[in-house]
């Protein structure tokens, strides 16, 4: 009964958006009855037009928002029991979008005529293939490489839908390509792999690598994330990135650097509780640490991770030896007891609103499960005085777009392959930066998806961390050099 109560509280969302066309008297009620019956139902009008009118009947296409799958059936039902009216279609607006795909490959060079074929193809082309192949780095220079990312998957981990296949993965995967070329320009490719062997899934990236400027991991389970980012990262030279891991963890310490300034704490002296401690509450943890956060806490399903817990993978147990200084034990809920942050990257409807109670003065929840958070947001807003989810349809949306795009672009621009600590703590505080003084507020932390300024940010910040480590790289050398001719 209570998720049925939270189910009806949950706001109708553009993801699951419907348009039925419906037929019914030449009336100038009909329509505004229509209306009516949609928002008894619970949906949200978003649009109402007339497509065809005669002498004793018309028909109006209504478009509207609902809160899942089952509750958009329902509307077209009520609707359907209006007298006098029937409902011919409903088209469910989301799978339209995928309707054969989102992606296309489109020439960047003319073929009108023979000499066009001539120097974009053969016999032109082989002068270029032996350019590279006599200088292999010109591949950068003379093709798409310099400029293009493949998106890896297994379908091990996708979204909140778990292990549903490569297939299935592919929508993902075209949607993450998409939001590379819309926001950073980078041409990405989805690179669905039907294999979740970790030595099978390596060995075909690394033969997939010389088309591609760099690989983007998505929607890997862990702990078999780690080892594949580790394995590739040292055998390619382009950069890895494992967006589940580090993109995630760049946008949540730009979130939760905003939301200290609104409640006025140091991130030294602040206790966070993590929930999750798979991919992308690993890297979090991590990147929280590098920043010197004051206490952190992992807690796993079973509750506060224990360093004496035996069978850990290498991944949970640097979180455990890390990580609570203070030796805190129990739940989940127990371990929020006073702290200031609570982030979670788990599973839905883990906490109650007396659980974020129970936490500091000046609270903040990053609630990240998707799509339903760990706590409700209106229930944690009672307490907490920043609250942020996954999700678009509540303030303070911590989004992956916000980094990925631009991070990328910043590496292929600056033909690195080494992905540091330093260039994603550069590319978090551009993109807090673009939340300006004026803007901040708890209801503000984060800038928006669709922000044109923080792509661009994100991309300078990477160069410039890039630049400064070839700098720092080239001084260490000179004085391994001087003092082996001193030592000589």
């Amino acid at each position: 009964m209570e998720n049925e109560v939270d189910r009806k509280m949950t706001p109708p969302t553009p993801g699951y958006s419907i348009t039925m066309r419906v037929e019914g008297p030449a009336e100038t009620a009909m329509a505004s009855v229509i209306a009516e019956a949609v928002r008894e139902a619970g949906g949200a009008l978003t649009a109402l037009e007339v497509a065809e009118r005669r002498a004793d009947r018309m028909v109006v296409d209504a478009t509207c928002d609902a809160r899942d799958a089952d509750h958009a059936e329902q509307i077209g039902k009520v609707v359907a029991a209006v007298p006098g009216v029937t409902v011919l279609e409903v088209s469910d607006r989301t799978f339209l979008v995928h309707l054969g795909g989102k992606l296309e490959v489109t020439p960047k060079v003319q073929l009108k005529h023979r000499d066009d074929l001539s120097r974009a193809y053969t016999p032109g082309v082989a002068r270029v293939c032996t350019a590279i192949a006599e200088d292999p780095p010109a591949a950068r220079r003379l093709t798409i490489k310099r400029n293009t990312v493949a998106v890896v998957t297994d379908g091990s981990a996708v979204l909140g839908l778990g292990d549903i296949g490569p297939e299935a993965a592919l929508p993902v995967m075209e949607g993450k390509a998409a939001l590379f070329k819309e926001f950073a320009d980078v041409d990405a490719w989805p690179v669905c792999l039907d294999t979740q062997d970790t030595d099978e899934i390596v060995s075909v990236v690394k033969a997939l690598a010389p088309v591609y400027g760099g690989i983007n991991l998505e929607d890997i389970s862990a702990p078999r994330c780690f080892e594949i980012e580790a394995r590739l990262r040292e055998a390619l030279d382009i950069p890895v990135f494992h967006d589940d891991q580090h993109g995630t963890a760049i946008v949540v310490l730009a979130a939760l650097t905003n939301a200290l300034r609104v409640v006025g704490k140091r991130i030294e002296d602040i206790t966070i509780v993590v929930s999750g401690v798979g991919a992308a509450g690993h890297a979090i943890i991590r990147l929280l640490h590098k920043q010197g956060a004051g206490e952190i806490i992992g807690c796993d399903r079973r509750g506060v991770l224990d360093p004496e817990q035996e069978g850990m993978d290498d991944f949970r147990r640097w979180i455990a030896d890390n990580t609570n200084c203070s030796g805190r034990r129990g739940t989940l809920r127990e371990a929020l007891g006073g702290a200031d942050v609570f982030i979670g990257v788990s599973a839905p409807n883990l906490l109650t609103e007396e659980g974020i109670a129970a936490m500091d003065e000046g609270a903040i929840v990053f609630a990240l499960a998707n799509p339903d958070p760990e706590v409700d947001p209106v229930a944690a807003g009672r307490h907490a005085v920043v609250v942020a989810t996954g999700r678009s349809d509540y303030p303070n949306q911590i989004n992956n777009v916000l980094a990925f795009p631009g991070f990328f672009r910043g590496l292929l621009d600056a033909g690195v392959s080494d992905i540091t600590g330093e260039m994603m703590t550069a590319a978090a505080r551009a993109i807090a930066a673009a939340v300006t003084p004026r803007q901040l507020s708890a209801g503000y932390i984060i800038p928006s998806v669709f922000d044109a300024t923080v792509a661009p940010a994100v991309a300078a910040a990477v160069r410039e961390a890039a630049a400064e480590r070839t700098i720092a790289q080239a001084q260490d050398q000179d004085r391994a050099e001087l003092s082996g001719g001193n030592n000589a």
